[in-house]
């Protein structure tokens, strides 16, 4: 079983219920794509550290996901890359760090967790 992070931006403009909508739309593609979200959290509007689309500010919302078979995410960012109400998006394997410690020699510093899956500038 792996772990995952998801984290994506949401477009501010959109109202509370928008955010939420979009946010169960992926909670429950994953959920058909055999992954199980075991925690959901949403972190409110953030200013963005950069312009995305002449937006200063962004919803940001974050999944924790377990998978056991294939890995779902690339329907997934397929699908954040396609919806123009996600600004940004970022998974990260959580166990991966675990995996790469187990395998390395004692005396060699730990490979940097890779990280995939940011949209584009438009």
């Amino acid at each position: 079983m792996a772990e995952y992070e998801l984290v994506f931006i949401v477009d501010p403009r959109l109202s509370d219920e928008e955010t939420v909508a979009v946010s169960d739309e992926y909670k429950d593609l994953l959920q058909s794509l055999g992954a199980k979200v075991t925690k959901e959290e949403s972190w409110g509007k953030r200013k963005l550290a950069y312009e995305i689309n002449k937006l200063n500010e962004g919803s940001y919302v974050l999944f924790n996901v377990e998978v056991t078979s294939d890995n779902p995410f690339v329907e997934v960012e397929r699908r954040m890359h396609q919806n123009e109400k996600v600004l940004r998006y970022l998974t990260v394997r959580m166990d991966e760090g675990r995996l790469r410690r187990r395998s390395a020699p004692a005396a060699a510093p730990a490979a940097p967790v890779s990280a995939g899956g940011a949209k584009a500038a438009e």
